[in-house]
């Protein structure tokens, strides 16, 4: 049975997972594209090389974030979340978040893999999206 689930439970699954879908708006039209994050209950916090996603978010920093768990057809939870994209400049604050995103993700990413074989050093953008509303559903 399909139901809508509470401000709880839709924090709690943003939370536990570590890949989402981040919503944005790119050239008038909607843009959405996975990323690895983390969610400290008030933001989601990322980093990102420069690009479309970037440009998108600088330009309309509205920005929503999709995660879901799917057991099967018939039972899975998914949350939304809204918010304010924000670039993180501070040194101390940009340092502690990209500490706490290679504590959860301590890979490289294919692109930043790509960029680093070149011969390149990224630098990448860190990012919070201020969260200020979720919702979700789930079905049980």
């Amino acid at each position: 049975m399909l139901r809508t689930t509470t401000d709880q439970e839709a924090r709690a699954l943003l939370s536990k997972s570590s890949v989402g879908r981040l919503g944005c708006v790119s050239a008038g039209e909607p843009y959405v594209v996975p990323i690895n994050y983390y969610f400290d209950g008030r933001a989601i916090y990322s980093h990102s090389l420069p690009g479309r996603k970037i440009d998108a978010l600088r330009a309309h920093p509205r920005a929503c974030m999709q995660v879901d768990k799917i057991d099967d057809q018939l039972h899975w939870q998914s949350a939304i979340a809204f918010g304010q994209f924000e670039e993180i400049i501070d040194e101390p604050e940009r340092a502690e978040v990209i500490r706490q995103l290679l504590n959860r993700f301590p890979m490289l990413t294919v692109v930043e893999s790509k960029v680093a074989d070149q011969g390149k050093s990224p630098d990448p953008l860190v990012f919070r999206i201020k969260v200020d509303r979720v919702t979700g559903v789930s079905e049980v």
